[in-house]
């Protein structure tokens, strides 16, 4: 099922399965990348088709909760991502990273006992399918500084102003 929720930076297109996991989460204006994420999951691989339906209520309540100020609510969220074994690892270690924090892309590689795996985090993260939920906005380059968010860099520093981190 296809959704679409209203957010201060736009709105967010999202897919769930017929369990109420979340498949995808994208902004409107990247559908086309939503689209390609849902061809190259392993969960989707049989094809998929999408139906315009509410969300359920366990996803799209927290999602709004957040963009109301309900930073951590998104936790609750179960997702479905499908993925390679090492982008699973990577987009687990972006849920545990506190709203209001960033890491760097090395040390999230660190984190999940890939030292120098720092290009393949970023590539991982690239290939995040369910964006705010997986936080892929939390991670910065190692000088500070914004880099590489898939719904375009004004959103990322929105998102991380609004978990209060000083951009």
């Amino acid at each position: 099922m296809l959704d679409r929720v209203k957010t201060p930076i736009g709105a967010l297109l999202i897919v769930c399965d017929d369990d109420g996991k979340l498949r995808a989460a994208e902004f409107h204006d990247h559908e086309d990348r939503m689209h390609r994420s849902l061809r190259l999951s392993s969960a989707t691989q049989g094809g998929y088709a999408l139906r315009k339906a509410p969300a359920p209520a366990a996803v799209r309540d927290p999602i709004e909760a957040y963009f109301a100020g309900d930073l951590g609510v998104i936790d609750r969220i179960e997702v479905a991502t499908g993925g390679t074994p090492f982008q699973q690892r990577v987009w687990r270690a972006l849920r545990k990273i506190t709203p209001g924090k960033t890491l760097t892309y090395g040390t999230l590689a660190a984190r999940i006992g890939a030292d120098k795996a720092m290009r393949a985090v970023g590539a991982a993260n690239g290939a995040n399918p369910v964006s705010v939920v997986v936080p892929c906005h939390r991670l910065i380059g190692a000088n500070g500084s914004l880099i590489r968010y898939g719904g375009g860099l004004e959103r990322k520093r929105w998102l991380l102003q609004h978990e209060g981190v000083a951009v």
